[in-house]
């Protein structure tokens, strides 16, 4: 495969997300920027354009002039950091994307007469921040557009990928799914926990930090876990009060459920108890005292 750079975009204000953190929001355990640096790990070179942060891999960093200039101004300013033929230009909030939408975008990039390729969403709406360039276009129309306006910031995206010849790929439903407000995230997370993902990067993670090659079934793993949770004894919930607890223990106690008392034999509480009298009890007759 031809050798390539990726800038990501990782300097958007998140408006509609309350000014949050959004390369930094977690889904499926891991920030979401880490999950797009991960779609792209055999990159050569990765620039993002943002706040510094601890990362999963190694990056160069960068920041647009003026910050929270917009994506062209990102863009540019990212671009001046690679020298790759081609650039993937990714913004920082794709939970989904893969590694198989990195290469069809390459690849589309690459075909003869093209200027670059990105993605197309369901609903047909072209995706300038999930794509691949060229970098001599790329840098000739930015360079064009900065002329023109007198600079980068500001401007939309659409005066860029206008002036390029660019193919459409559709990859799916999943690759172009961006999170730009707490629903989108809220979905994601959904997405991730009703397809299992999490425990399959999970291993993952762990066999590439040791350098081990080993398959995992994960349903094993799970009923492994399953069982071993189920043998493990368990007391009294911890927001019992203290007589609560003292009582629920007698009781588990009672009910065999205590090794300690398996060991020790019988207590008090496993003692049989005498049978009460047939007849009720006699109560001894109390006078009142006569009144002063």
């Amino acid at each position: 495969m031809t050798a390539y750079d990726v800038i990501v975009l990782a300097g958007g204000a998140a408006k509609r997300l309350g000014g949050a953190d959004k390369p930094g929001v977690r889904v499926g355990g891991r920030a979401l920027l880490d999950r797009v640096l991960a779609a792209c790990d055999d990159a050569a070179l990765t620039v993002v354009v943002g706040g510094r942060r601890a990362t999963a891999r190694p990056v160069a960093w960068t920041r647009e002039v003026p910050e929270g200039g917009g994506p062209l101004a990102a863009l540019g300013a990212g671009l001046r950091l690679t020298a790759a033929e081609r650039v993937l230009v990714l913004s920082a909030d794709l939970p989904f994307l893969g590694p198989g939408t990195v290469d069809a975008l390459l690849d589309a990039a690459g075909e003869p007469g093209r200027e670059g390729a990105l993605c197309v969403d369901p609903e047909g709406r072209d995706q300038p921040l999930v794509a691949a360039y060229r970098a001599e276009p790329l840098r000739r129309e930015l360079a064009l557009l900065a002329t023109e306006y007198g600079g980068l910031a500001g401007l939309p995206l659409r005066l860029l990928t206008a002036e390029l010849d660019l193919a459409r790929v559709d990859a799916g439903p999943d690759a172009a799914f961006d999170c730009d407000t707490w629903d989108d995230i809220a979905a994601a997370r959904a997405r991730i926990r009703e397809h299992g993902a999490v425990l399959d990067e999970w291993i993952t993670s762990v066999k590439n930090e040791l350098g081990i090659e080993l398959d995992v079934d994960t349903g094993v793993l799970l009923d492994l876990a399953r069982d071993a949770a189920h043998g493990v004894a368990r007391g009294p919930p911890p927001w019992l009060c203290a007589g609560k607890r003292k009582r629920a223990r007698g009781a588990m106690t009672r009910a065999g459920r205590s090794p300690t008392r398996a060991a020790r034999g019988p207590g008090r509480h496993d003692r049989p108890r005498p049978e009460p009298p047939p007849w009720p009890r006699a109560r001894p007759h109390r006078r009142r005292p006569p009144r002063a």
